[in-house]
């Protein structure tokens, strides 16, 4: 072949080809030459023995000279690198797909409609094509955890594994579904926690307060508007503003509770009277075991018709108020308990309207009450604890004497036993009995003196009914001349009962003996009282009670007797 007709010859015009006409014959040559260098190198291995003997006597003998075996030793190519993974490299061709040309085609290459595989180059397949192939075709065998551990044996096996689609969730078997991943139910239809007093007051806070105010608007009709011995019946219009607040403190507590009443007749005897009543609490944790507290008081309400002090032929009795407070102390020492007190109290009497015209000064009658008390007592157990009481006293008139002559300002004193229970929710409080007696600095008055009781109970026999128990004992002055006074005694036992979540009953006796100083006269009192609440929701209920007072006295003009009967609404906060 002349490699030279790629040129064109001298004197001729040059042929109009392309450039890649131009250098195909030189391509061409290039590849024979190659080809012819390599035959005899080809045809000397083909003709040789695995053990190095010329078969066709062209290499010699086996036994070749040193210099001839180094130089053959130097022409050995270099062992082949094998790899230890697979995959690394290609592998080499096999002799059915083995092709020396460099410009072969494929089969049927020329065919362009021939519908052939790929040519297979022999490697194997890459571990992350094996694993894809396992785990879309053992999608469809298994769902859940047992799809895994096909994939891993699949891939394990070296099985190649068509490549499909993976299935969605919704074309698999019975799936298994993380039970935290189910849908939440709406807030409405949420399990909310039982309330045990769901038609209880819900309170209004006012910085760290609580206030639970409650308003009862109703009628009474009444047998005895006035509650005296020539009393007669009224129907009144009755108005009650209670109003609670307790403290929301870590360490410390305060509690107020408030109250006012407002009477009104729209028929009958004519009664006009209002009641205002304040008692406040603060209680201090001071730590060491020692604690204090603080009271105030404030009531104001007209004087009783039934009082041994009332004043006769009057449109309405005067109006009384009492101011108090106190300040206390208590330590524990071990399983000693000490603690002292001291309480201040002022009576003020407004002045008394008589039917006649006119009015009668009751200034006379002003006075004020200082009083420290000594308390000792050892804890038996946690639930008892027995003491004694000691109390010393001063009680000042504002006028030494008064507008019959007397100086009845007096000295007190008294002491009292008791025992004091702590059993948290089912019982706790105390109760005493003791003596007292108050000496006048007028020697024609004799000294008021008697035995006394004080009791402040609550028990809960079972959920829902508390039984509340109070007992005191007062001292009450007189304006008789000549006469000191008298020892009033009360006790209250009441009750209170959850019928229903929404239906409340209460009950109450009452029963009061009042001892006149320095003569046989007494009067007995006894009182009963029943109620009940239907709540229509949680702020707004019905209310009804019934109740009944009675007065015996071996005194003349005394004896009443009250019935009477209120209906009305309730409303809270």
């Amino acid at each position: 072949m002349n490699c030279s007709q790629g040129e064109n010859a001298p004197g001729t015009r040059p042929s109009k080809t392309t450039p890649n006409a131009q250098a195909l014959p030189a391509m061409l040559c290039m590849t024979a030459a190659v080809v012819l260098w390599a035959l005899p190198a080809t045809a000397q291995e083909s003709t040789s023995g695995s053990n190095g003997v010329d078969i066709l006597g062209l290499r010699g003998t086996r036994a070749q000279p040193a210099a001839q075996q180094a130089a053959t030793a130097q022409q050995a190519p270099p062992p082949q690198y094998d790899p230890a993974s697979t995959g690394a490299i290609p592998d080499p061709a096999t002799a059915e797909n083995a092709d020396d040309s460099l410009f072969s085609l494929p089969a049927n290459a020329d065919d362009p409609f021939a519908d052939a595989p790929p040519p297979d180059n022999g490697r194997r397949p890459s571990t992350a094509l094996r694993r894809t192939a396992a785990r879309n075709t053992v999608g469809e065998i298994a769902p859940g955890p047992m799809r895994e551990n096909l994939r891993a044996e699949a891939v394990d096996q070296d099985v190649n594994m068509p490549v499909e689609r993976e299935p969605t969730i919704d074309t698999l078997e019975n799936p298994l579904i993380d039970q935290r991943a189910e849908r939440v139910q709406a807030i409405e239809r949420l399990r909310r926690p039982h309330d045990e007093r769901p038609f209880a007051p819900v309170g209004i806070r006012a910085g760290s307060f609580i206030l639970r105010p409650s308003l009862e608007q109703g009628m009474t009709a009444t047998s005895n508007a006035s509650v005296s011995h020539d009393g007669s019946s009224a129907v009144l219009s009755e108005t009650t503003l209670r109003l609670n607040a307790v403290s929301d403190w870590s360490r410390h507590a305060a509690t107020i509770d408030a109250y006012g009443n407002l009477r009104r007749s729209l028929s009958g005897e004519d009664l006009k009277e209002s009641r205002i009543g304040v008692d406040a609490r603060l209680d201090l944790d001071l730590g060491n075991e020692l604690r204090g507290f603080g009271t105030l008081n404030y009531l104001r309400r007209p004087e009783s018709a039934s009082s041994p002090a009332a004043i006769a032929g009057t449109l309405s009795q005067p109006i009384v108020q009492t101011v108090g407070g106190s300040l206390g102390l208590e330590k524990d020492v071990g399983k000693a308990r000490f603690g002292i007190a001291g309480r201040l109290e002022h009576d003020i009497y407004g002045d008394a309207e008589l039917s006649t015209g006119g009015s009668v000064s009751q200034k006379d009658r002003d006075s004020t009450l200082a009083a420290l008390t000594l308390r000792g007592g050892y804890e038996i157990s946690p639930a008892l604890t027995p003491f004694l009481e000691a109390e010393v006293g001063r009680r000042q008139y504002d006028q030494k004497v008064d507008s019959n002559g007397y100086e009845r300002s007096s000295d007190r004193i008294g002491a009292r036993a008791g025992l004091a229970l702590d059993m948290g929710e089912k019982l706790s409080g105390e109760f005493s009995a003791g003596w007292l007696r108050e000496s006048f600095d007028d020697d024609r008055l004799r000294p008021v003196s008697g035995p006394t009781i004080a009791a402040a109970m609550n028990w809960s026999p079972e959920r829902g009914t508390i039984i509340h128990l109070a007992a005191s004992t007062e001292a009450e002055g007189s304006t008789v001349a000549g006469e000191s006074g008298s020892l009033l005694h009360s006790l209250r036992l009441s009750a209170e009962r959850e019928i229903r979540a929404n239906l409340t009953a209460n009950a109450a006796l009452g029963f009061g003996y009042r001892d006149y100083s320095g003569s046989n006269g007494h009067d007995t009192i006894f009182s009963a009282e029943a109620g009940a609440t239907w709540w229509l929701n949680r702020y707004a209920g019905l209310t009804g009670r019934l109740r009944h007072e009675r007065l015996r006295s071996n005194l003349p003009y005394r004896d009443y007797d009250a019935n009477s009967v209120f209906v009305g609404m309730t409303v809270q906060r």
